[in-house]
C-alpha cells in the first residue's frame, strides 16, 4: 500500500519532473498552402449504416487463409483469418486486408472498430497473432506494427465485442507514427524460423487467428487542389443580371474530384451546389465532428467536369455586388472560377411575398432551444438549435416564410457567412440547427416581406460561444525511465491562425491538481506534436490533457482535450 507521505512525494516528483520538460517538437512550420482533408467511411458509417469497403484489398498466403468482405451483413465486416485445420510454419501463412490512399494523398488520421482472437494458441517458439500495421506492413518493427493480440498469456481471450460492432471497446485510434500511404490488418503465425504454430485449436467459428474490421473512419489528405477554365455565361460577362443567371466552366482535380461550386456575394456564401453527384458517389454523407465532408469512396467525385450552374439573383438585393465563384474538391481545396463586380437589377416586386400573411410590420422572435436567453455556451461538436416564431401585426402567424440566417465568427476581421434558411411552419414557428463544427459566432436572423427585397423588415440577434475542441493522443501509454512518450493531436475547429494557436500541456497524478508543464503552438492546420522523456524511475501513473485558451484571432472559448493516462514502469 502506498502511504500518504509517498503520495505527496510522488506529486512533488511529478511537478519537478514535468517542470524540466524541454523536448517539444512541433508538427511543422506554418505554411501558406494547406492540404485539404476529407473522411472516407469503410464498412459502416458512424451511425451504423452499411458502407462499401472502397480502398481496401485482401490477400492471402498459405492454405486455409481467408479474407472475407461481409460488410453488408448484420455484424459483418472485413475478416482476416487463419483456419485451424493444420499446423503452420511461422511466417509462412498470412491473411491481410490493406487500405491504400490514392496516389498523391496520405492518411491523415484513422479510427477503426475491430475485434478478434488468436485462440489457436502457441508453441514454445511460434504463436498465432493478429495485428495492425502502417505505414508499411513490417511485423516486429515498432514503427510499423501496433495493436497486436497474441495467442498466449498476452491476449488469452481476444479483444473487442463481436456482437456489437460499434461498441467503445472495439474502437482503436491509429497512432500518428503509423499514418502514411497505407494501413494494414493481418492474421498470421509468427515465430522463429522452422517452428510451427499448433493445429486443431480454434474459436467457435473455426479460426485459429481472426480479426474483424467492422468500420473505419479514415481521413485522407490531399495537397494539390482543383483548377478551372473555359469560364463563360451571363454571370461572367453581363454588366447587370436579373432572375436566374448562369455561369459555365470546366474544372479538373487530381485527387478526390470536383465537388461543389460556391457562390459568395460581398463576402457571404449564398449558394453552394454539388457540380455532379456522379450517381450518388459524390454526396457528403456527413456524421463528422470536425466539419469536413465525408464520403463512401476514396475518390468520390469526378476528376473532370463541365458545368453550367444557375444562380438566383433574387436572393440578394438590387445594386452593385462583389461576386466570387469558387470550385472546391471533396477535400475542401479551392480554385477561383470568377471574381468580379456585378450589378443586380431585378424589377421592383419581382420577388413574391415571403410567406402567407407576409407583412412589412412582422415581428421576429428567436432564442436558443432549451433556454429563453439570447446567448448560450456549448462544447465543440454539439449542434445547438435556434427556435423562433414569425408573426404579423395582431399576432397571427406568417407561415411558409424563409428566414435568412447568417453567422459572423468571433475573430477579428471576420465576415458574415450565410447559413441554410429555415421556413416557418403553419404556426409561424421555425428552427435551425447550427452545425456541430461551428465556432463562437454572432447569429443574425432576418425576415424580408418579399423575396429579393434588400432591407429586412424584422431581425433578431443571438450569441453562440463554443468551447474549443482539442484531440490528444499519447504513445506509448507505458514507458520507463529514460524513455520518451510522444504527444500528438489537433484543434478540431477552425479557422486556425496562420501562425498557429498556442496550447498548454498539463499533467497530474490521478486525484491531484493539474500542473502546467509546457506550452506549444500548433501549425496552421491546427496540428501539434510534443515529446517528454521520463527522468525519474517509476512505478507511477499520470494523466495528461491539453488546454486551448481564448485568443482574439481564434473563434472559440476556452476548452480542453480528452484525458490520457500513462503508466511509468
Amino acid at each position: 500500500m502506498v502511504s500518504v507521505a509517498q503520495r505527496i512525494s510522488r506529486r512533488a516528483l511529478l511537478a519537478a519532473t514535468l517542470g524540466a520538460v524541454a523536448a517539444v517538437a512541433l508538427a511543422a512550420s506554418p505554411v501558406t498552402a494547406q492540404a485539404g482533408e476529407y473522411h472516407v467511411y469503410s464498412c459502416r458509417t458512424p451511425s451504423g449504416e452499411a458502407a462499401p469497403a472502397d480502398g481496401w484489398s485482401g490477400s492471402v498466403a498459405g492454405s486455409h487463409s481467408y479474407t472475407v468482405d461481409s460488410c453488408s451483413q448484420p455484424n459483418g465486416g472485413l475478416v482476416a483469418a487463419l483456419g485451424a485445420q493444420a499446423a503452420r510454419l511461422a511466417g509462412a501463412d498470412r491473411a491481410t486486408w490493406a487500405f491504400a490512399a490514392p496516389t498523391g494523398e496520405a492518411i491523415g488520421g484513422a479510427t477503426v472498430w475491430r475485434a478478434g482472437d488468436a485462440d489457436g494458441g502457441a508453441t514454445v517458439s511460434a504463436v498465432y497473432e493478429f495485428w495492425f500495421a502502417g505505414p508499411e506492413n513490417l511485423f516486429g518493427t515498432p514503427v510499423d506494427d501496433f495493436a497486436q493480440c497474441e495467442g498466449d498469456s498476452q491476449c488469452p481471450v481476444g479483444v473487442g465485442n463481436p456482437s456489437q460492432p460499434l461498441s467503445p471497446e472495439n474502437r482503436l485510434i491509429v497512432p500518428g507514427p503509423n499514418l502514411g500511404p497505407s494501413l494494414f490488418m493481418n492474421a498470421s503465425c509468427i515465430g522463429g524460423s522452422g517452428f510451427e504454430c499448433p493445429s486443431g485449436t480454434a474459436d467457435p467459428n473455426g479460426y485459429a487467428a481472426v480479426v474483424n474490421l467492422y468500420a473505419a473512419d479514415i481521413t485522407l489528405e490531399q495537397n494539390e487542389g482543383p483548377s478551372a477554365s473555359n469560364v463563360s455565361g451571363e454571370l461572367a460577362t453581363a454588366p447587370s443580371v436579373r432572375g436566374t443567371s448562369d455561369i459555365a466552366f470546366s474544372a479538373t482535380d487530381p485527387g478526390s474530384g470536383v465537388y461543389e461550386a460556391v457562390f459568395s456575394v460581398d463576402g457571404q456564401v449564398v449558394q453552394a451546389s454539388v457540380v455532379n453527384e456522379d450517381g450518388g458517389r459524390c454526396r457528403n454523407v456527413g456524421q463528422t465532428t470536425d466539419g469536413r465532408a465525408a464520403f463512401l469512396y476514396v475518390q468520390p467525385c469526378l476528376g473532370s467536369v463541365s458545368a453550367d450552374m444557375g444562380f438566383d439573383t433574387t436572393s440578394v438585393s438590387n445594386g452593385p455586388h462583389r461576386l466570387i465563384v469558387t470550385v472546391i474538391d471533396a477535400a475542401g481545396n479551392a480554385a477561383p472560377v470568377l471574381d468580379r463586380e456585378v450589378t443586380v437589377a431585378n424589377p421592383p416586386g419581382i420577388g413574391p411575398p415571403n410567406g402567407t400573411n407576409a407583412s412589412a410590420q412582422a415581428t421576429l422572435v428567436a432564442h436558443w432551444k432549451g433556454t429563453s436567453r439570447a446567448s448560450v455556451t456549448s462544447r465543440y461538436g454539439r449542434a445547438p438549435t435556434v427556435v423562433g416564431r414569425l408573426t404579423a401585426p395582431g399576432g397571427g402567424p406568417i407561415s411558409g416564410a424563409l428566414i435568412d440566417v447568417s453567422a459572423t465568427p468571433a475573430f477579428q476581421g471576420s465576415r458574415p457567412v450565410a447559413m441554410a434558411s429555415p421556413r416557418t411552419g403553419p404556426d409561424g414557428r421555425f428552427s435551425v440547427r447550427v452545425g456541430g463544427g461551428a465556432s463562437s459566432s454572432t447569429l443574425r436572423l432576418a425576415y424580408r416581406s418579399h423575396l429579393g427585397d434588400s432591407p429586412p423588415v424584422a431581425t433578431s440577434t443571438l450569441i453562440l460561444r463554443v468551447r474549443a475542441g482539442v484531440a490528444l493522443e499519447v504513445a506509448p501509454r507505458t514507458a520507463s525511465v529514460g524513455r520518451s512518450i510522444f504527444f500528438r493531436g489537433r484543434l478540431l475547429g477552425g479557422p486556425v491562425p496562420r501562425e498557429g494557436k498556442q496550447l498548454v500541456l498539463e499533467a497530474r497524478s490521478p486525484g491531484s491538481p493539474w500542473i502546467e508543464f509546457d506550452v506549444v503552438r500548433t501549425n496552421a492546420r491546427g496540428r501539434y506534436r510534443a515529446s517528454y522523456r521520463f527522468k525519474f524511475p517509476g512505478p507511477a501513473a499520470y494523466q495528461f490533457r491539453v488546454l486551448s485558451e481564448p485568443e482574439s484571432d481564434y473563434p472559440f472559448a476556452a476548452g480542453s482535450s480528452n484525458v490520457v493516462g500513462v503508466r511509468e514502469r
